[in-house]
């Protein structure tokens, strides 16, 4: 079970990534993300982290800490989320910090992600949802091997507007 590569490690979370878990959490912008729908305290983050449960096939999500292979330092998380057993498939989101965007985390996180999905878990297919105005996830998500797939009309809520998302897949047979 090979988590990594010769630029990054994807590792389950652990109590001393709490204050970095926090800081992307604030992040101006992650509404959309997918990762939260209202704000996470530290005190709830610390109780996810401590009762995680690295077992897709249970808790129906994996959720891991990117961080650089060779210093170890954080640089993001990616996830796989609403995960179906029976059809092997999941959403898959990554969020990268600000200072570490543009160097090629994500798509080398995107790419051990994919390889352990398939081999590993023996998943099917991951997909993505991508707002429409985000050229830098469509482009990611593009170069990592995934298909758009169709758009999906005001599936994203802006406050009191909505706006719309494409979706991305990855099919592994």
């Amino acid at each position: 079970m090979k988590l990594s590569d010769d630029r990054i490690l994807l590792r389950a979370p652990e109590p001393a990534d709490l204050d970095f878990l926090f800081m992307l959490q604030s992040l101006d912008g992650i509404e959309g993300s997918g990762f939260d729908t209202a704000p996470v305290s530290r005190q709830q983050l610390w109780q996810y982290i401590d009762g995680y449960q690295a077992d897709i096939f249970a808790q129906k999500e994996l959720r891991l800490v990117i961080a650089d292979a060779a210093t170890g330092e954080r640089v993001g998380c990616v996830d796989i989320s609403d995960y179906d057993c029976r059809d092997r498939r999941g959403f898959v989101g990554i969020i990268i910090a600000p200072s570490f965007r543009r160097r090629g985390y994500a798509l080398a996180a995107l790419e051990v992600l994919c390889a352990y999905a398939a081999e590993t878990l023996g998943t099917h297919q991951l997909a993505a949802i991508v707002d429409c105005d985000n050229a830098a996830s469509k482009a990611l998500f593009a170069a990592a091997g995934f298909k758009s797939a169709g758009r999906l009309r005001s599936w994203l809520r802006r406050g009191r507007q909505y706006a719309d998302a494409l979706i991305f897949q990855r099919l592994f047979c």
